[in-house]
């Protein structure tokens, strides 16, 4: 079963996503996508918080922050297994956002076209994703094309994924 959870940051959407991972695996593989490429100290304890609340799990962890359809290439990594992809948010900024400071619009129609598609492949992943597009506040265009291209992103998940969870101030709202 594929599933998609989305909501705030820091409101306990990863530790779910890790519970339905491992349900789904059922004692066989069990992946952990890493996405997230560490800017700052906040980043690299968020990273530390996760490796902790992973260990003992079984994961194994996938280091993937740009094109995650080339996991599906590897010999090393069985599709059969389960997957969680955390964050499609980092994803995208990573694919969105060079380290040379360019911006590439066509980023989010990729990402959400090869997301989907990795659904497809794996038919056993969670995504997780942040709800970053509903406040508003006034950001640069750059910002604000980055959270359009998140939404649309999400939107596609939502629409392949069989489940669609929402988490927000520790209360999950599960709309598909």
């Amino acid at each position: 079963m594929n599933v998609f959870i989305s909501g705030g940051c820091k409101n306990g959407k990863s530790y779910q996503a890790q519970r339905i991972a491992r349900d789904q695996a059922r004692g066989g593989d069990l992946y952990y996508v890493a996405t997230m490429i560490p800017g700052d100290d906040e980043d690299l304890k968020r990273i530390a918080r996760h490796l902790r609340e992973r260990e003992g799990w079984g994961f194994t962890t996938l280091e993937r922050p740009v094109n995650i359809l080339e996991l599906t290439e590897r010999p090393d990594v069985n599709l059969g297994g389960s997957f969680l992809v955390d964050s499609v948010t980092a994803i995208l900024q990573n694919e969105m956002f060079t380290p040379e400071g360019e911006m590439d619009g066509e980023a989010p129609e990729r990402v959400a076209r090869d997301m989907v598609r990795f659904a497809e492949m794996t038919g056993n992943t969670v995504f997780v994703s942040d709800y970053i597009y509903g406040d508003l506040g006034m950001y640069s265009e750059s910002t604000e094309e980055y959270r359009c291209g998140l939404a649309a992103v999400d939107r596609a998940l939502a629409a392949a994924c069989d489940r669609v969870i929402e988490i927000s101030y520790g209360t999950e709202e599960v709309w598909k």
